[in-house]
């Protein structure tokens, strides 16, 4: 969250009568002639002490970190960076502020072993990859969606001229292919989502993704409750073993009762939402 000097907020650490606090704690700090570099715990409980004056119960490490005019250069390659979707990470540390372009194993690392020593990395531009496999009307509402929750997005279709697919701006990426080639797109760790516009097609990226052994984070196909238990008999009696079907999200989504297309990516962004956070 910024503070700035003239009272410019933005972004938040969690809202409530606590950051309202600590937001009059920064613009208090900002004041003092030597800004400190601290720390301040708050436990979301009442009559404890370092309360946050919230009883949401757990609790948080808050860090007052000032930026003056000699990190200009970090925040300008920060800045640089997110433009360009690149990756890199922001280091926090009780004597400096950095900035590397190079990509964490986490999306952050916190050692704290007293106030005075203690280092905060967090990935910036650290965004989930989801690939939508058929870009109609769902596909376009998933898409969109998807882009406002900070994932990057990519949709393929095999279908030329649609104008779903021609008019999807959501997106990083897009591209018709070969269904039988699907596996040449999709990367591992991503999270899939299977909605072509025939059944025979569904199965056939189904099948192929199954049998690549990719690791993805998550796969899911769009289609009824009858739809999905003939293609998995299908593929039961074709040799694809049903631990490798017991992990897909079939029918797709939570269970909301949607009926357009945009309560079904409702539905879809929630479950691969409720799958990334869990």
């Amino acid at each position: 969250m910024l503070v700035a000097e003239d009272g410019f907020i933005s972004g938040s650490i969690g809202g409530g009568i606590m950051e309202y606090k600590l937001v009059e704690q920064a613009k208090r700090l900002l004041q003092t002639k030597n800004l400190p570099i601290l720390l301040k715990k708050q436990i979301h409980q009442a009559k404890v002490k370092d309360s946050s004056g919230m009883i949401c119960s757990g609790e948080q490490l808050v860090v007052f970190h000032p930026i003056t005019i000699n990190e200009k250069t970090i925040i300008q390659t920060i800045i640089d960076c997110l433009k360009n979707n690149k990756k890199g990470f922001l280091a926090l540390s009780p004597n400096r502020i950095n900035f590397k372009e190079k990509e964490l194993d986490k999306s952050f690392v916190c050692e704290i072993n007293s106030d005075t020593d203690w280092l905060y990395k967090e990935q910036l531009n650290f965004k989930e990859t989801v690939c939508i496999i058929g870009a109609g009307h769902v596909g376009l509402a998933v898409s969109e969606l998807l882009n406002t929750l900070n994932f990057n997005v990519e949709i393929y279709d095999d279908r030329r001229d649609l104008n779903t697919f021609n008019q999807n701006e959501s997106i990083v990426k897009k591209q018709i292919i070969r269904y039988e080639n699907v596996t040449d797109f999709v990367k591992e760790n991503t999270y899939v989502i299977i909605m072509t516009t025939k059944f025979t097609s569904d199965k056939l990226v189904l099948t192929k993704l199954i049998s690549s052994n990719k690791k993805l984070k998550y796969l899911g196909i769009l289609g009824s409750q009858s739809k999905m238990g003939k293609m998995f008999n299908d593929m039961l009696s074709e040799g694809i073993l049903k631990e490798e079907i017991k992990n897909i999200h079939a029918p797709i989504g939570l269970q909301i009762n949607s009926q357009t297309p945009e309560e079904i990516a409702i539905s879809i962004a929630a479950q691969i939402i409720q799958i990334k956070n869990s």
